[in-house]
């Protein structure tokens, strides 16, 4: 596993990778959520030792989303970290349009499970690769934003971001 940091304006992210892919991009801010680097490093690690070239790509395509130069990324992800139910909302979250967004009502039934709105809500919440994986697009049914990594105002932040650079 590979492990590096991104500055970004809505703070520092913490990222892991495999050989698979980008496993976890998380926020240096939340203390409380799990290490999910320290998750995938007790768990069988393909490719043995982190190259430190795993991480280019995501870094540098990072960098272009905050650049407002990037609408999605290309990138290989690790899953191990998402598992069942959590695993098919994220997979699902994966085709919201750049700069939309949607209800985690809306999302459980593109997830095949109306009405496991509060089930989306947790799989949002552990997420292992936010932004990558855009948690921030998913808002409350009545249109406020709800919580992002502790700190709505960086969700706000990232659905500004994203409408200011749609066009």
């Amino acid at each position: 596993m590979a492990l590096g940091s991104l500055d970004t304006p809505i703070g520092q992210l913490q990222l892991a990778a495999t050989s698979l892919g980008l496993a976890s991009v998380g926020f240096g801010c939340m203390e409380t959520r799990r290490d999910m680097a320290a998750e995938l490093a007790e768990g069988p690690c393909p490719g043995g030792k982190g190259d430190s070239a795993w991480l280019e790509a995501p870094i540098t395509q990072l960098s272009e989303y905050f650049d407002g130069n990037r609408r999605w990324f290309d990138l290989a992800l690790d899953w191990r970290l998402s598992h069942g139910f959590y695993r098919q909302v994220l997979d699902a979250l994966m085709t919201v349009e750049f700069a939309t967004t949607v209800s985690y009502g809306e999302l459980a039934h593109m997830a095949g499970s109306p009405g496991a709105a509060r089930a989306v809500g947790t799989a949002m919440s552990t997420n292992p690769i936010a932004l990558v994986v855009p948690c921030h697009r998913v808002v409350r049914s009545d249109g406020s934003l709800g919580e992002y990594g502790g700190r709505p105002e960086a969700k706000a932040w990232l659905i500004d971001h994203e409408r200011a650079h749609q066009g």
